[in-house]
């Protein structure tokens, strides 16, 4: 697996439907999750990360890049 991305839980979560609706499987891991659900503290609140099959990284990039592209921009006009 390669992380592809590290960000909010929502934008993580909006990418990995994105990657999934071209046929890419996805895991998500939260670390500040899963170390609340252990008992203990760990990670960052606002950090998760996003992996892939390394075989499908060259499918994902350009979905990737699109998206995000399109959501920087939309970013800037707020």
């Amino acid at each position: 697996m390669i992380r592809v991305y590290s960000g909010s839980e929502l934008t993580v979560n909006l990418l990995k439907e994105e990657l999934e609706k071209i046929g890419i499987g996805c895991f998500i891991q939260d670390d500040f999750k899963s170390g609340i659900g252990a008992g203990f503290s760990g990670g960052v609140p606002s950090s998760v990360d996003l992996f892939i099959k390394e075989i499908d990284l060259m499918r994902a990039q350009l979905t990737l890049r699109e998206y995000l592209r399109i959501n920087d921009s939309q970013q800037h006009k707020s």
